[in-house]
């Protein structure tokens, strides 16, 4: 009887032959995110407040369930204009609060509101601000890739910081793992384990 290394259980050989990071499970929505976006450099303010808004949203659920309304967030949310999210006002909420296509959670609509109010005031005196904030937070090159899972953090010092920046700015909804797996996400990190086809 063959023991199961812990390398080869990081990772999952999908239906098409690929072997793929294995969180990302049989799901294809997931199959494809992880191979065209998770990882890749992602850089626009807008963008970047769209994938941190969706990882605040993410806080306590599975990022599938993020991605499967991925597109109700962005019609519900107004394509993530920070411009028109910042002047939303209580019958904004209600409509949120009652749009099934999104995550009804009242506070982390809030907290969005007041995020986009921190980007006009932000961005409209420094566009590409928030790129730029998040990119300064890269580690440095060199980082040895994780053999497994186990060996993946769920926050480092780079995401602590940036997770302080963001707060010093008046940004909520973030803390030190949020930031990490926007780092993930958005490229900054490289977190593809040892067997996985995007380890190269």
């Amino acid at each position: 009887m063959s023991i199961e290394t812990p390398a080869r259980a990081s990772v999952r050989v999908g239906d098409d032959g690929v072997a793929r990071c294995a969180w990302v499970g049989s799901d294809r929505l997931y199959e494809q995110y992880h191979d065209t976006e998770w990882g890749h450099a992602l850089h626009g303010d807008r963008a970047l407040f769209e994938k941190l808004t969706l990882e605040a949203f993410q806080s306590g659920l599975s990022w599938i369930t993020i991605l499967r309304r991925r597109e109700g967030f962005r019609s519900a949310f107004d394509g993530f204009d920070w411009h028109r999210i910042s002047a939303y006002g209580d019958p904004d909420i209600d409509r949120l609060m009652a749009d099934e296509r999104i995550i009804r959670n009242r506070a982390k609509i809030e907290a969005t509101m007041a995020n986009a109010r921190v980007l006009v005031s932000w961005l409209d005196t420094e566009p590409g601000g928030l790129d730029a904030l998040v990119w300064s937070h890269q580690p440095p090159s060199g980082v040895p890739r994780p053999a497994t899972l186990g060996e993946v953090p769920t926050q480092t010092a780079e995401s602590r910081a940036l997770a302080r920046d963001l707060k010093a700015r008046g940004w909520r909804f973030v803390g030190p793992t949020t930031a990490y797996a926007l780092m993930q996400s958005a490229g900054l990190v490289d977190d593809h384990v040892v067997g996985c086809w995007r380890a190269r």
